[in-house]
């Protein structure tokens, strides 16, 4: 490690406040929630490649310039929409109408019009004949909307019972973009998707195909009558792997107000801290978030942890390395990530287009939900036992905050851009920061906003960073093989 005074003086320079107002711009209206592919995410875009212009850093991205291009097509959705289940009571119709975020979100990419139908429940929405599963068999939705549950009815990675030999043939199925696709192939006019509320940019736009994403409020009410309950169909389905859909009897209208754009360009945001060795100088460590967020559906949706924070907590760093003069040998690479929200499009891109190679890549520190909560926690610490070790002595060493890791296989559906990146084999540990509960809060919602974040526990994480970092900069040798590849 680089001089241990020299360390001590350059974390003590990163503000919490300055990390506070990097996202008190990021969340601000004219950056209109930052969702990747529209003129708004371009202009945050642009703002955060003058931050790393401002601090010296050296472009990496197209022609010279911080930002590399990508397709990016999404989806405007405007106010006006609706979400009414309708029934019978005392031989008159009644209707009960659901509240905007309190009920439900429209889908982020959904079609434009009204649909009107019966609502059938098809589990999983999950047709596998390979796997002698299908939601579909023995029910006709043609001209319904479907009540989905999201992921496979299985124990995720994240679950007791996890079962790593079996979980993988599923994995395909666990998509949210199948689940719609199979729902539109069944004949289905609609989807309500029990997955939130929350907002959802991350399918692909299907015109005239209608969905929204609900809380427990409107799965009940769809169930309650029926003579089943939702929450022990649920359990029946992931204990005997056996379909349990239905008619239920109910009828729903959806009304959702879009506009889609498909020729629209997301932008990864990167720049470099060159190494002076000239012996390591080609090799990279990354640091890396998602700058964009979920735009407006339909009111803004501000995106300050979900992941402002990430951009914040590395332009930290970066202004740590330039303020402290400390030369790290190998290069450091600053990656913001666009199109994250729509299905991981710019850690795709990246993958596919790398500025520096990948097999050159020596490791990658992703953040995503890095700006609420007192403790740090990462994923795939364990996977990666001697890259986690740089953390715990930096933690031991400058920082002093409770700080967890887990081991993650990634056999499941990617959450992460970090995700991404390590299957393509590149060493990766994803932070965030948890309350007491051990979760991130926050999300998908218009209650991110920068008032609600905690700016010391993310300043030290951005301190924790910095100082691994110039510790593993420094190194002669990085190799980090995974758990159980060593020699």
């Amino acid at each position: 490690m680089n001089a241990a005074i020299d360390i001590k003086q350059a974390i003590r320079a990163i503000s919490a406040d300055v990390l506070h107002g990097y996202i008190r711009e990021l969340t601000s209206e004219r950056f209109g929630g930052r969702l990747s592919g529209t003129p708004e995410y371009k202009a945050a875009a642009e703002w955060a490649a003058g931050q790393l212009l401002r601090w010296g850093l050296a472009p990496a991205g197209d022609e010279g310039t911080f930002l590399q291009a990508f397709p990016n097509p999404y989806t405007r959705i405007h106010p006006g929409g609706e979400l009414a289940l309708h029934g019978i009571a005392a031989n008159r119709t009644t209707d009960r109408r659901y509240a905007y975020e309190r009920d439900y979100f429209p889908g982020g990419t959904t079609g434009c019009g009204r649909v009107t139908a019966g609502v059938v429940y098809a589990g999983f929405g999950i047709s596998a004949p390979g796997l002698g599963y299908d939601d579909y068999a023995g029910i006709d939705v043609r001209g319904k909307i479907v009540l989905l549950e999201p992921e496979v009815p299985l124990a995720s990675e994240f679950e007791p019972g996890f079962d790593p030999s079996v979980f993988p043939a599923w994995r395909p199925y666990s998509f949210h973009q199948y689940k719609l696709d199979n729902a539109r192939a069944h004949g289905a006019l609609g989807m309500i998707y029990d997955c939130g509320p929350m907002a959802m940019p991350n399918n692909v736009f299907r015109p005239g195909f209608v969905y929204s994403v609900v809380g427990r409020t409107v799965v009940e009410d769809i169930f309650a009558g029926t003579g089943r309950a939702h929450a022990e169909e649920y359990a029946a389905i992931r204990k005997e792997l056996k379909p349990r859909s239905f008619a239920t009897g109910k009828t729903v209208t959806l009304h959702n107000l879009s506009e889609h754009h498909p020729q629209g360009t997301g932008y990864n945001v990167i720049g470099l801290i060159p190494g002076f060795d000239p012996a390591l100088r080609d090799e990279a460590i990354l640091i890396a978030g998602h700058l964009d967020h979920c735009g407006r559906c339909w009111e803004l949706l501000p995106g300050a942890n979900d992941d402002a924070s990430a951009v914040a907590v590395a332009l930290g760093i970066a202004e740590a390395f330039v303020r402290s003069g400390l030369r790290p040998r190998r290069t450091i690479a600053l990656v913001f990530f666009g199109g994250e929200e729509q299905g991981f499009l710019g850690s795709e891109y990246y993958c596919a287009h790398p500025p520096i190679p990948l097999d050159r890549t020596a490791a990658m520190i992703n953040m995503d939900l890095v700006g609420r909560g007192e403790a740090i926690f990462a994923y795939a610490g364990l996977n990666y036992p001697d890259f986690w070790a740089f953390f715990e002595e930096a933690n031991r060493s400058f920082i002093h905050r409770p700080l967890a890791t887990i081991g993650v296989a990634n056999l499941g559906r990617p959450r992460l851009d970090g995700a991404i990146l390590a299957a393509r084999g590149v060493p990766t540990v994803s932070f965030a920061l948890v309350g007491p509960d051990g979760r991130s809060p926050g999300s998908h919602d218009t209650g991110d906003t920068a008032e609600s974040i905690t700016p010391e526990p993310m300043a030290d994480l951005s301190r924790l960073i910095f100082a691994a970092v110039a510790d593993m900069a420094g190194r002669d040798v990085l190799n980090f093989r995974a758990s159980g590849e060593r020699e």
